[in-house]
């Protein structure tokens, strides 16, 4: 896109953005004394400010197994994360009755945060571990009580590169906590229609696989690092090479001196 229709867009998504912020905060405001009602308010705003967004932004979303989403829940959905449009992605696919984690800064952004303030939904202090758990733990006993879903982004930030981050342990302590399944959502290429840190936008075909679930009933505390690791492996598998995850064998084997050349083979000096 020509740099004068990116400025176009982004002004258009940013004016839908506010208009349905204003509207659906005051909703909010009205309904503070009930927490999942809330969140639910806001799974409808997400679909359609969602969508809208993928939409202005050029992105067009081809989504296989949707159905999983609906026949898995409640779960906790978790996603790769490496552009802006995996939150609208994100927050379009969510399931009604789906609460967010976002990180604590998410209410800095104009209009959404403060929406997000009022939502309901779950922020966490990654610089504060105790904080952080007691609000997992809180999310859990809300998530039982009004048969409530989880979307959550493991890798804790955005990848600069696309490529698959480890992940870190918080939905898997939630998993114990709710027993619920585990459904990797997994985004291909979202960073190459908008990527992090950048106002660029390139037009592009968003693929989306939904896994099946994976059961967590069996999860126990004292294997959680393994079961983490098969939630990675799904990603990882599912991945083009391009955002798979650099392993400590490819490190290594990058690392290795060049074997040598065949007796005969002419050498070429760089100058």
């Amino acid at each position: 896109m020509s740099r004068l229709e990116t400025w176009a867009r982004f002004t258009v998504g940013l004016l839908v953005t506010a208009v349905l912020s204003i509207i659906t905060i005051a909703v909010l405001v009205l309904l503070l004394p009930w927490r999942h009602l809330r969140i639910r308010v806001c799974n409808v705003y997400g679909k359609v400010l969602g969508r809208s967004v993928l939409y202005i932004a050029g992105t067009t979303p081809l989504v296989r197994h949707h159905e999983r989403i609906a026949q898995s829940y409640p779960a906790i959905y978790v996603s790769n994360h490496s552009s802006v449009l995996d939150v609208f992605a994100g927050i379009w696919l969510c399931p009604y009755g789906g609460c967010g984690v976002g990180k604590k800064e998410i209410i800095r952004a104009p209009f959404f945060g403060q929406l997000y303030l009022l939502s309901g939904h779950l922020r966490v202090d990654r610089g504060n571990r105790e904080s952080a758990i007691a609000a997992l733990k809180d999310t859990a006993e809300l998530v039982k009580k009004h048969h409530l879903s989880l979307w959550i982004w493991p890798e804790g930030t955005r990848s600069r590169d696309g490529r698959l981050l480890p992940l870190k342990k918080g939905f898997a302590h939630m998993a114990l906590a709710t027993g619920l399944p585990i459904v990797p959502i997994v985004l291909h290429n979202a960073h190459k229609g908008w990527a992090a840190r950048t106002f660029t936008l390139h037009r592009l075909m968003l693929e989306v696989d939904v896994l099946p679930a994976i059961d967590t009933s069996q999860w126990r505390l004292e294997t959680l690092d393994s079961h983490i690791a098969e939630v990675h492996k799904a990603f990882a598998d599912t991945l083009g090479d391009e955002q798979k995850p650099i392993t400590s064998t490819a490190v290594a084997r990058s690392l290795e001196p060049p074997a040598p050349a065949p007796e005969g083979t002419p050498t070429v000096t760089a100058v």
